[in-house]
């Protein structure tokens, strides 16, 4: 996921997603890190611009059928509610650790991408 601060210099981090079929989500997860939840830079990015770009893509030795997808959208950072839970029910369901980790418990803020272009190219 790529965001930008408020200098416009980019940021890309590797992240987990599950789609809903109208959102993209991506939480805040209890990996070890350096700062405060509210200090990752992601976070930080997202709250000054909330533009974000997606790239989700899968490679294969044959190349006629690597594919990507770009989604191109806006960010915000939910923290509770119907949304919430439902995000993290949906982060669960894809990711076995995540429902190990009990999400649910830790308070953490999930990244919702609202995807505003979507750019496909390859054998999807």
């Amino acid at each position: 996921m790529a965001t930008v601060d408020e200098s416009a210099s980019p940021l890309v981090v590797p992240v987990c997603f599950a789609y809903d079929g109208k959102f993209v989500y991506s939480p805040i997860d209890k990996k070890p890190k350096s700062v405060s939840i509210n200090e990752l830079k992601r976070v930080r990015n997202i709250i000054h611009n909330p533009n974000v770009s997606l790239v989700i893509d899968e490679y294969f030795e044959n190349w006629n059928k690597l594919y990507y997808i770009i989604i191109r959208g806006r960010a915000e950072l939910i923290y509770k509610g119907d949304e919430y839970i439902n995000a993290l029910r949906v982060l669960s369901k894809k990711y076995d650790q995540y429902a190990q980790m009990g999400l649910e418990h830790l308070g953490y803020p999930v990244i919702k991408i609202t995807p505003e272009k979507i750019i496909p190219w390859g054998d999807l």
